[in-house]
């Protein structure tokens, strides 16, 4: 059977471990876990993932990867910065 990536309201509190659909609703009200996606009456399962992921304290893994254009933009400002340092190291 294959699980569904969109799910009810009930199916949404019950994976995320809410006893109750009023636990649910507190914790979509205090921003614990997120709300529909937009336009539907359906949970993301990987939101309700990323969420938990989060309160648990786990960290994804994959750093997202720069575009050539911003991993030279980075170099340079770091070694622009670096220069920096050395001019004010020379003054004082």
């Amino acid at each position: 059977m294959i699980e569904p990536r969109g799910m009810s309201k009930e199916q949404a509190a019950a994976y995320a471990g809410c006893e109750t659909l009023s636990a649910f609703n507190d914790w979509i009200r205090r921003g614990i876990m997120p709300g529909p996606i937009p336009g539907t009456h359906k949970w993301d399962r990987k939101a309700i993932d990323a969420a938990l992921d989060r309160l648990s304290g786990l960290q994804p893994t994959m750093q997202p990867r720069l575009s050539p254009y911003d991993a030279w933009k980075a170099s340079q400002n770091a070694s622009a910065a670096e220069g920096n340092q050395l001019v004010n190291q020379k003054t004082r």
